[in-house]
């Protein structure tokens, strides 16, 4: 990156400058002190008649946990001995794909992503800024951590003062951006410190980046004139143990840009092998000091307490500082003097450098995407070769945050400014999509030696942007789950669609490869190949064992014969090309497309254009199983049927076109009069035609391929009539939803036509959260917009309002007050919302 200039800056240096603009009236809005209606728990607690069908998988899944947890230290790929929400949670900081650090309403540092897909799930209570006020003659008037948590515990920063009151603060966020408030009634002292990463549509540089600026504006209400210091302290690792037995190194840096000044720490560690390094940083302004400490006493921080309660600054000294083992922290203060009734701005920057990564077995080193934006050159012969990166990142970061914020602004004041849209929806749109950062990402350099590359000889999309991955949830650690990807892959197709195809030519040469290795599943103990040649992988891998190489981290089911994962390739081929209208990228995958296709014919067991379910777990819903036709895969079968002929007559390339066409064209007609015949009941979709009561529950998810052909602005009303659908939607709404918790909770997965719950198995009596979100917006797109917004609030409500787990939304809530697995990707279907919404304002 080259040095930025003044115009690049663009801040106000004046000791009375321009005040950063208030709190926004929307967003998830909580006070400090705030307590949340309820608190649920995660607990999978199956009825009495499912225990039969489940108890197999206890069983193996207990010995097996044994086995690679106990004995090898390896945690599962699914963690089913699950932790708890912990209410604390809001928006994390950082780019896409190169680790996250998360933020807690109160303004604790938590939830460490540095280590590649896993979590700690710590508040690391060092990391802190502290506010030191004093008069004119030097006297100290005030000095707290600015924090909502209270004392963190004996013998943990004892000399500290944690007592900040926090009912004198709120917190507002609205992904990627954040606010806290913090008021000093004593001082008549008002500090309000927005939070920015830089997470862009349609960027792919500076959104990779690993880097949060912290802009605090500072209003002296007061009639007497305060000097102001603000700290901001940060140490080495994530809070776990081994944060003790670490080699550390700290440097002091200076920085200019232009005419401006940037003073921060440098911090050098490893964290779980991998070398990181962490920095902090401050714009010196005229008017202002930024000083710096490389390290300070962590068991009391008397240190650099009494240091800041005696001169409101810390030392001046450029320094580097080494420890052979232990912990260390740095901190940079800035101090400035506020007339009365002025208001003055401070900027810092939070950063971390971790450029390569390894996962366990150290096979592949890979290269993270961000690195190639970053200026890795020292300036200086004393400047330690960690420092160099840290500093080139604060600088830049600082220079072009106004940037930042100005494109954050634009690109979410369209909905912001939509008066007909409820508040609650432009919280939500927003929120729901901290996962692509803090989904376990990955955003790595494209390596061809870490997947045999066979879908294309020439160079794609993944030499321009490399490869995305992320998790299917924090506790369900497999890359890319396809699946799941499927509902969630609507986000990254509307904000950054390059990343989406990269994806799937990832997933398109993971369709040639083939992993003859033998393992038994843990459902059924059923022995079968890790992944078969010519199917669509379940996941990309586990960050456990070797993403990319060690494909189908999955092993609870066969996964080579399920109905969906083909269909949702083709489905997605099919929007991804509507959305950015790429020909070459059409003419790649419809070869592979082809292929699935012709494979998934073979499921048509009965000649009838219909492929059948096989009675055993064979998609998504993986213990509600299905038995021939069924409503969920049949419609994604008619779905994939018409996204194959409209991509053929699109195609001019296509070898073997007109034949292919006649076939695709024949089993949808006959496919269509099989699929109305054997489900439709008047009033809408059966499960499946197995002919059990089961067979007949009302599936919120049984239009899930009309869904995406909407979506794709597809006309599919000779394919799924648009009388049926209406009526369909309506039964869903007036049972899936309506029926439980007085409609407060979403769209339950299954309901029995008599208006029960259909306990047939834990997934059919849960609400998932994604798949709420994709009925809404079907009943959006259909004109059932209240009813649409309805189901979708009750998610809103459930999720940040009453249960407090914002910014880890589980994938699954059930009506006894549990849920299931935390931070999910699922719920990133609530862009189609968005997208239904946009589209109904396009036709009027």
């Amino acid at each position: 990156m080259e040095g930025a200039t003044v115009e690049d800056v663009n801040l106000n240096l004046g000791d009375s400058s321009q005040s950063s603009k208030p709190p926004p009236d929307y967003g998830w809005k909580v006070r400090m002190d705030h307590k949340f209606v309820e608190r649920w728990t995660q607990n999978v607690k199956p009825r009495l008649r499912q225990i039969p069908d489940l108890l197999p998988l206890f069983i193996r899944y207990f010995f097996w946990w044994i086995k690679t947890y106990i004995m090898k230290g390896i945690k599962p790929f699914i963690d089913m001995i699950t932790l708890d929400g912990k209410q604390i949670y809001g928006v994390p900081l950082g780019g896409i794909g190169s680790g996250s650090i998360g933020r807690g309403f109160k303004g604790e540092f938590c939830r460490y992503q540095m280590t590649p897909g896993r979590y700690k799930y710590n508040i690391v209570h060092a990391n802190q800024f502290i506010l030191t006020v004093m008069d004119e003659k030097g006297a100290r008037l005030y000095q707290k951590v600015l924090s909502g948590t209270g004392t963190p515990g004996k013998g943990k920063l004892s000399s500290w003062d944690w007592s900040y009151n926090p009912a004198d603060a709120t917190y507002q966020g609205l992904y990627p951006r954040a606010w806290y408030t913090f008021q000093v009634p004593e001082l008549d002292l008002k500090l309000v410190c927005k939070q920015i990463s830089p997470v862009i549509p349609h960027n792919y540089e500076d959104t990779s980046l690993p880097t949060a600026v912290f802009e605090w504006e500072i209003k002296n209400n007061s009639n007497k004139n305060l000097n102001v210091s603000l700290t901001f302290t940060f140490k080495n690792g994530d809070g776990s143990d081994a944060d003790r037995k670490m080699k550390c190194s700290s440097q002091t840096f200076s920085s200019t840009v232009n005419k401006l000044q940037i003073k921060g720490v440098a911090l050098d560690h490893q964290i779980n092998g991998n070398n990181t390094t962490y920095g902090v940083g401050c714009l010196e302004k005229p008017n202002q000091r930024v000083t710096c400490v490389n390290q300070f006493n962590l068991k009391t921080g008397a240190d650099i307490w009494t240091k800041l309660a005696g001169t409101g600054h810390l030392d001046k000294e450029c320094c580097t500082f080494d420890i052979k083992r232990g912990e260390m922290a740095v901190a940079v203060c800035c101090q400035s003097t506020l007339q009365s009734n002025q208001n003055s701005s401070m900027v810092f920057c939070l950063t971390w450098d971790q450029p390569e990564i390894t996962f366990p077995n150290k096979s592949v080193i890979f290269k993270r995407r961000y690195t190639n934006f970053i200026d890795r050159t020292s300036n200086s012969p004393d400047e330690n070769k960690y420092t160099a990166p840290i500093r080139n990142l604060i600088t830049h970061s600082i220079s072009k945050y106004r940037m930042w914020d100005e494109a954050i602004e634009a690109w979410q004041s369209s909905v912001i400014a939509d008066d007909k849209l409820p508040d609650w929806f432009k919280s939500a749109i927003f929120n729901e999509l901290y996962f692509v950062s803090d989904g376990g990402t990955l955003w790595l350099d494209y390596d061809t030696s870490t997947l045999p590359k066979t879908v294309t000889q020439k160079d794609d999309i993944r030499k321009e942007v490399g490869r995305f991955a992320y998790l299917e949830a924090h506790e369900y650690r497999m890359y890319n789950t396809y699946d799941v990807h499927y509902y969630a892959s609507v986000a990254l197709a509307m904000l950054w669609p390059k990343l989406q195809l990269s994806l799937q030519y990832d997933l398109a040469d993971a369709v040639n490869f083939e992993d003859t290795s033998r393992r038994t599943c843990l459902f059924d103990g059923v022995k079968c190949n890790r992944k078969v040649k010519d199917c669509v992988p379940h996941d990309v891998g586990d960050p456990c064992e070797e993403p990319y190489k060690k494909i189908n981290s999955y092993l609870i089911h066969d996964i080579s014969d399920w109905k969906d994962l083909n269909l949702k390739f083709v489905l997605q081929v099919f929007r991804d090309y509507k959305v950015t209208g790429d020909t070459v990228y059409l003419n790649d995958m419809l070869p592979v497309c082809n292929k699935l296709m012709k494979k998934s014919l073979l499921w048509d067991v009965d000649d009838d254009g219909m492929i059948e379910n096989s009675g055993t777990a064979d998609q998504t819903y993986d213990t509600w199983i299905m038995k021939g036709t069924s409503a969920y895969c049949g419609s994604l079968w008619l779905a994939s049927l018409v996204s194959m002929i409209e991509m053929l007559k699109t195609s001019k390339e296509y070898e073997g076109k007109d034949d292919d066409l006649t076939l695709y064209q024949t089993t949808l007609t006959k496919g269509t009069v099989s699929f109305h015949d054997k489900l439709w009941t008047g009033e809408y979709y059966k499960f499946d035609c197995s002919g059990t009561r089961k067979g007949n529950s009302i599936m919120s998810d049984q239009l899930s391929g009309h869904w995406w052909l909407g979506m794709c602005g597809i006309d599919d009303t000779e394919v799924f009539p648009k009388a049926n659908v209406q009526k369909a939607l309506k039964t869903i709404f007036d049972k899936n939803v309506s029926c439980v918790m007085n409609g407060t909770m979403g769209a339950i997965n299954g309901m029995n036509p008599d208006g029960t719950v259909d306990t047939y198995t834990i997934q059919s009596e849960e609400t998932w959260t994604g798949v709420a979100y994709a009925v809404a917006s079907t009943l959006i797109r259909e004109g059932m917009i209240e009813e649409g917004f309805k189901t979708a609030e009750g998610i809103y409500r459930t999720v940040y309002e009453k249960i407090g787990m914002g910014f880890e939304t589980p994938e699954a809530l059930h009506h006894s007050k549990s849920y299931r697995a935390i931070g999910y990707m699922r719920p990133l279907a609530i862009w189609s919302i968005l997208h239904a919404w946009e589209s109904k304002k396009k036709l009027k």
